[in-house]
């Protein structure tokens, strides 16, 4: 069996490239939500680069400057709750070399073909202590790149990270300001009321899951969006059409009571709904989950456009349960429910700017979260389908050994 080797320099800190602003700066109720604080980590691969090791490494510390939260640590506030320290210490950036060309390793398609360790940035747990962000560039044989990333999600998810991403490629390519100036404002994020918690904490339910990646071809996706326009009269959105596949599919090859319950739940952003507090370049977290729920016959049994109506319904009550959120009802709180086999969460990957990166030799091949196996929660993500495709790769972790030859015959049964 081949061995392929990555070598790897040792970590350092890269800070701003000139002075910030010191102090600490508090993280919205948001932020702090237990269930945000987690790794998020994510590889995007390039075809080719010119030493982008070196390219990148300026540009972050450019970018920096104007994003010095990213260039903090976590920290305790008075109160007991989490804010941000901006100390200006640095994201943790590692530069690599792989002795091998990525063709060898399928370009880094998921599943990988070598450990996610060779091209994700680790440190010693002492330094990784309330770090914010980690960073590594590998370099291939065949002059192609991959950036590896590690980010706290309490600093903004996948958004906070594709704001500043965007902001090192453009001084990459020679941008004296970013396009787009970010803006702290999590202080404008109101707290809400707390609700009295009673009863026993929640129970987890163990599950093997089985991981799958289909890509869903845009002209299907526009066949469908076509057809809710005709018989309902209203626009959906790609996003719209393919949940509802995914969630009709998996239902279905999950062979369930009709009675049971079926859920899909998505982080629905709310940041149009505070568009009159929240400043422009605002990329703090700000969302809230939204739950479909219907029993499995229904949604096993209906016609897709009425599986897409289901989820439209779901997000046109976004600001009533957003609002009641707000004021502290513990009905409205979208974690108050523990995760079985029957919820599916999903994540939109596809709209946070990570395709879109292009440090001046193209947009990248392609882009992956690198989620290890979660044995609470059935998972999936939706990315971009890799260019020349067009269209929507649904990357998934939300059926048992048992359901997963089905679920993938319905999910790519494209009628």
């Amino acid at each position: 069996m081949r061995v392929f080797s990555v070598t790897k320099s040792a970590p350092e800190l890269i800070g701003p490239s000139d002075e910030t602003p010191a102090g600490n700066l508090p993280l919205s109720f948001m932020d702090r939500l237990p269930p945000m604080r987690f790794i998020v980590e994510s590889i995007h691969v390039y075809r080719h680069g010119e030493e982008p090791a070196q390219l990148i490494r300026g540009a972050l510390a450019k970018a920096l400057v104007h994003y010095y939260p990213m260039a903090g640590r976590f920290a305790v506030s008075a109160d007991g709750e989490l804010e941000v320290a901006c100390t200006g210490d640095g994201v943790w950036f590692v530069e690599a070399q792989a002795d091998f060309p990525l063709e060898d390793v399928n370009n880094l398609e998921l599943p990988l073909m070598i450990r996610k360790e060779d091209i994700l940035p680790y440190v010693p747990p002492e330094d990784m202590k309330d770090v914010v962000m980690l960073m590594q560039v590998t370099e291939f044989k065949c002059g192609g790149f991959v950036v590896g990333i590690r980010s706290d999600h309490a600093m903004g998810g996948g958004a906070g990270v594709g704001a500043l991403m965007q902001t090192v490629v453009e001084m990459a390519r020679g941008l004296a300001e970013p396009s787009l100036k970010p803006a702290w404002g999590r202080e404008a994020i109101p707290n809400p009321a707390k609700p009295i918690v009673l009863g026993p904490p929640p129970v987890f339910a163990l599950m093997e899951l089985e991981k799958l990646a289909v890509d869903v071809p845009m002209d299907y996706i526009n066949r469908l969006k076509n057809q809710y326009m005709v018989e309902c009269g209203q626009r959906c959105s790609t996003f719209d059409v393919v949940l509802a596949k995914v969630w009709q599919s998996r239902t279905q090859a999950m062979d369930l009571h009709p009675d049971a319950d079926t859920r899909v739940a998505f982080a629905a952003s709310t940041v149009h709904l505070m568009k009159d507090v929240l400043p422009e370049g605002f990329y703090g977290n700000c969302g809230y989950p939204l739950t479909v729920s219907a029993p499995a016959g229904k949604v096993a049994e209906a016609s897709l456009m009425e599986v897409v109506r289901m989820i439209r319904e779901a997000k046109e009550s976004l600001w009533t349960v957003f609002s009641k959120w707000l004021e502290g009802d513990p009905e409205a709180d979208p974690f108050r429910a523990p995760p079985d086999y029957g919820l599916l969460a999903v994540s939109d990957w596809s709209k946070v700017g990570f395709h879109e990166l292009d440090y001046g030799w193209g947009e990248p091949m392609h882009v992956a979260p690198l989620v290890d196996d979660n044995p609470f929660m059935a998972s999936g993500f939706f990315l971009k389908a890799p260019a020349p495709k067009q269209g929507v790769r649904v990357m998934t972790s939300c059926v048992t050994k048992d359901h997963v030859a089905s679920f993938r015959e319905r999910l790519t049964k494209l009628e």
